[in-house]
């Protein structure tokens, strides 16, 4: 079980790219990392683009089509899988209120048998999203422009496990410097 996080866009509505952005004194991409392998995520591959960076604890990802959005890194991302792995678990590096406890239930669903398996908030499916390997070419043939796995969670609804999050989680974004300064309060309120 590997984590997979997405973490190469511009940040084009923040100003800068959300990897690098700290809240709470720790930068996104390190905070999704640790997310993912304190929710039993190894290895952590972390995809980039806009941003270089040194990433501890996770093996970083180059995806040169990062401007074309979301879906060429849900690509490059799957094609850097390690023969090894059997599913990942794909997480968004702007949704710093996404738990490792999250990650933790699609891993648990995951052992009981679920081969795809999406995170719900008040029944709608967010991230983090976790698909078996005989999922991903089916994912990386969807994932086009700004979009990565939604296709392939709509067009086989059928066979995904809905694991409900809304306690210990939440899919709030950061896209502005508005939703960093609110994110930031609610963490330190919490």
């Amino acid at each position: 079980m590997a984590g997979l996080l997405l973490a190469a866009g511009s940040g084009s509505r923040l100003g800068r790219p959300k990897a690098l952005v700290e809240l709470g004194g720790e930068r996104l991409v390190d905070r999704g990392v640790r997310t993912l392998a304190d929710g039993g995520c190894a290895p952590v591959l972390v995809v980039l683009g806009a941003a270089h960076a040194t990433v501890p604890g996770a093996l970083t990802v180059h995806n040169p089509d990062w401007a074309t959005g979301m879906g060429s890194s849900v690509r490059a991302g799957i094609d850097a899988a390690p023969d090894s792995v059997d599913a990942l678990v794909f997480a968004l590096v702007d949704q710093p209120l996404v738990t490792s406890e999250a990650v933790r239930r699609l891993v648990e669903a995951y052992g009981q048998g679920a081969r795809a398996a999406v995170a719900t908030y008040n029944g709608n499916p967010r991230n983090p999203v976790l698909l078996g390997r005989e999922h991903w070419s089916t994912v990386h043939s969807m994932a086009e422009g700004d979009v990565g796995a939604r296709p392939f969670l709509r067009a086989y609804s059928h066979l995904i496990t809905t694991v409900a999050c809304d306690d210990i989680a939440s899919p709030e974004d950061i896209d502005t410097e508005e939703d960093l300064t609110r994110l930031s309060a609610l963490m330190n309120n919490a």
